[in-house]
């Protein structure tokens, strides 16, 4: 069994939605399919929440009309019978239901998220209605009913891989059979509806696979394939036919939008290889992650922006032990994970991804010595298999940026990955400066 799971652009529109049936439905065997939530819904009910949260309810039923509206539109395009028609516009309605029910009350935190997990909950409807339209034998497995998180919010393994398969028991005949599931949704350890945060529907996927011993996890989106640099401001770029799972979470990390550094987990796990594959082009061979790696060559290159650089001086711990220890403490205490970190004799010099609690941590680390921050700066990421016997790497990457001015460099914390911190203006000139001087992720 494979576990196939397709994004938001790839449901998107009515004949994409077509497209995912048609791709689902070319194995002779039982498939699990997850969806995500329609292109633009979840946004909009983001956009929902923040105006329930303002009691903004007129501008609020402006907006949920619109969303309606578009889902109603979207139902007239996808189906061809009439009945299948008031069928899916009846379900959805039920939806829009408990979405504006939200605003007859007081609002709380429980009921934003059971907002938030309307959009996979009608985009998986839709699909099985397609499906039996279609005369395709499919059944819903909800979300809510096997895929849980504990009190750290981590995946309850135990409760998923149970549930998960009474379910598929349940349901399977014996014809082939897509088993229909929610992305990004779940209960927590109260029974509350949640979310996974993290990798969304691609930890869903992962997590799925893992479970069921699946050959093969397909994540499917508009993109055909890891890129080794980002196609958005670098010409050309090209997909990367093979990754090991460390460097496909190195390059998620660090800026790769195609997938989410938490979906490589399970997966890594369970040894089961992930492919990534584009709905616009099906006949792509996209990448490959497993275990496997082609040895010994730069791969691949990623940015990651919004980036906080924070400096720590003490002379007076100059030779002394604990320090790094007080200083991780601090970041501890405010479970703030810290991306990079280089050190000296008397500082410490890291990063973080966002400024949340900062003035609390500079005050907090101000008792260990002198604090300095910059903001707006860009971790550029090159991935590859740097070996510590290879030699030549370092050389070749520092020479591509030689004009580009550095404030930190990180090599040598893991096989896969060098890393740079620049100023956020330089992101376009080091990608470029990278991209033309290296054979990058040629298969």
């Amino acid at each position: 069994m494979k576990v196939l799971k397709f994004g938001g652009t790839s449901v998107g529109e009515p004949d994409r939605m077509r497209q995912v049936l048609d791709i689902s439905s070319q194995s002779d065997e039982s498939n699990i399919v997850v969806l995500s939530a329609l292109s633009g819904t979840t946004n909009s009910l983001v956009k929902l929440n923040s105006l329930l949260r303002e009691n903004a309810k007129e501008q609020f039923s402006r907006e949920l009309d619109k969303l309606q509206n578009h889902y109603e539109d979207f139902i007239q395009k996808l189906y061809k019978e009439e009945k299948v028609k008031r069928e899916a516009e009846k379900t959805i309605s039920k939806h829009f239901e408990v979405i504006n029910s939200f605003a007859q009350d007081v609002y709380t935190a429980n009921e934003e998220k059971l907002m938030l997990a309307q959009g996979e909950l009608m985009s998986t409807a839709l699909f099985k209605l397609l499906c039996d339209e279609q005369g395709v034998n499919a059944e819903l497995l909800p979300a809510l009913d096997f895929m849980r998180i504990n009190n750290n919010k981590e995946p309850d393994y135990y409760f998923i891989d149970i549930n998960l398969k009474r379910l598929i028991e349940e349901n399977k005949s014996d014809e082939k059979v897509i088993f229909i599931t929610q992305g990004f949704i779940c209960r927590n350890a109260y029974g509350e509806v949640d979310n996974l945060q993290r990798g969304g529907s691609d930890y869903t996927a992962s997590l799925i696979g893992a479970s069921i011993r699946a050959e093969e996890i397909q994540i499917w989106t508009d993109i055909d394939g890891m890129h080794n640099n980002d196609p958005r401001i670098v010409k050309p770029t090209r997909p990367i036919q093979e990754l090991s799972f460390d460097e496909a979470a190195e390059l998620a990390y660090f800026g790769a939008k195609i997938l989410h550094p938490s979906s490589v987990r399970p997966a890594k796990d369970a040894n089961i290889p992930v492919y990534l594959k584009s709905t616009l082009n099906p006949g792509a061979k996209g990448t490959i992650v497993s275990q496997k790696s082609s040895s010994d060559r730069i791969k691949a290159v990623a940015a990651k922006d919004g980036i906080t650089a924070i400096k720590i001086t003490s002379g007076r711990m100059l030779l002394a032990y604990g320090f790094l220890r007080h200083i991780f403490e601090v970041f501890e205490w405010y479970k703030k994970p810290i991306d990079l970190i280089t050190t000296s004799e008397v500082a410490v010099s890291l990063t973080v991804d966002d400024d949340e609690n900062l003035d609390a941590i500079v005050k907090d680390l101000e008792k260990y010595g002198s604090v300095e921050i910059d903001r707006d700066h860009t971790i550029i990421c090159v991935v590859g298999d740097f070996l510590a016997q290879s030699a030549g790497y370092g050389a070749q990457i520092l020479t591509a940026l030689k004009n580009i001015p550095l404030r930190m460099v990180s090599y040598g914390g893991s096989n896969n990955n060098v890393s740079f911190l620049v100023e956020s203006r330089y992101k376009k000139d080091a990608l470029t400066a990278l991209n033309s001087l290296f054979e990058i992720g040629r298969s």
